[in-house]
This record gives structure tokens, C-alpha cells and sequence, in this order.
């Protein structure tokens, strides 16, 4: 017997993606007129949102410009380690300064994307607490000149 295997969107039907892609366009919009766009009613919408936020498949957030909070400086940084990089992820993760961190295959082990107020915080964060890390070996950082784009709503796929 063979087997098939599944990925999350490939258990959605068309109308949770609908939904999904009615969110990312305007996470505002009410049920309501969320329902009309695929056809359900409010109740209906607002039970499905609530187990695609449940099961982890959809998160509903505001996104905020962190250049106009007072975070004028975010780089990605490239981590270089021994060892177990699930562990040193569990690490970084646990900052609050670090908003992105992923596993990778090539030059680098762990990307980790950082916000800071202004390049005293990033100095400091770097060498006082990334790089003091058990298993980093060594870092590079990107200092981010310009976000050129930055969407969420890529859609379902």
C-alpha cells in the first residue's frame, strides 16, 4: 500500500483557503463579510478561523514597522556552531530581541533576525549574549540598509 503524504495546505479545502486569503488581504474584516466572500455563514467563519488559529496553521497579528517604534537597526545574523542547533535555536529564540530563527543547510547553521533599538544594543547583543553562547563558533551579520518588501500574504498555495 502506498502512502501519500500530506502537507498542511494540502488538508485545507478551498474554502478554509479562501478564508485564509480573505484574512491576509484585511485581518479586520469581520466574519460577516468574510462569510459573504466564501459563502458561509458568520458562525461558520468564525468556527473555522477558530480551529485554523488552534491547530496552528493561521496566526491573526498586527504586523508593525519597527523603524517607526524606535527600532532603527535589524540585521539577520548568521550563526556558525557545534554541536546540537536545536538546543542553541531554543536559545536564541528565548531573546526578545530575536523576532525570526531558522535551521539551515550551507555556510551557516541558524539564521536568526534581530531588531534593536540602535547599533549599541546590536553590539551588545552580539557579543554579550549571541556569540557567548555554548556552540556558537562564529557569527556574520547582515545589517539591513533598507527593507525593500515584506508581505505576509503569500497565500495558500
Amino acid at each position: 500500500m502506498s502512502r501519500v503524504l500530506r502537507t498542511k495546505s494540502s488538508q485545507l479545502d478551498d474554502v478554509s483557503k479562501s478564508i485564509i486569503e480573505q484574512l491576509q488581504l484585511d485581518g479586520r474584516r469581520s466574519y460577516a463579510e468574510v462569510g459573504k466572500k466564501v459563502g458561509l455563514s458568520e458562525a461558520a467563519v468564525r468556527q473555522r478561523v477558530q480551529k485554523l488559529t488552534e491547530s496552528g496553521v493561521m496566526q491573526v497579528v498586527a504586523v508593525t514597522d519597527p523603524s517607526q517604534l524606535g527600532f532603527t537597526r535589524q540585521a539577520m545574523i548568521g550563526v556558525r556552531c557545534g554541536g546540537d542547533t536545536r538546543e542553541l535555536a531554543e536559545k536564541l529564540t528565548a531573546m526578545p530581541e530575536v523576532d525570526y530563527v531558522v535551521l539551515t543547510a550551507g555556510s551557516f547553521d541558524i539564521l536568526a533576525e534581530v531588531v534593536c533599538e540602535n547599533d549599541e544594543e546590536l553590539v551588545a547583543l552580539l557579543n554579550s549574549r549571541i556569540r557567548t553562547l555554548p556552540g556558537v563558533t562564529s557569527t556574520e551579520s547582515f545589517v539591513y540598509l533598507k527593507v525593500a518588501k515584506q508581505v505576509y500574504n503569500w497565500g495558500t498555495r
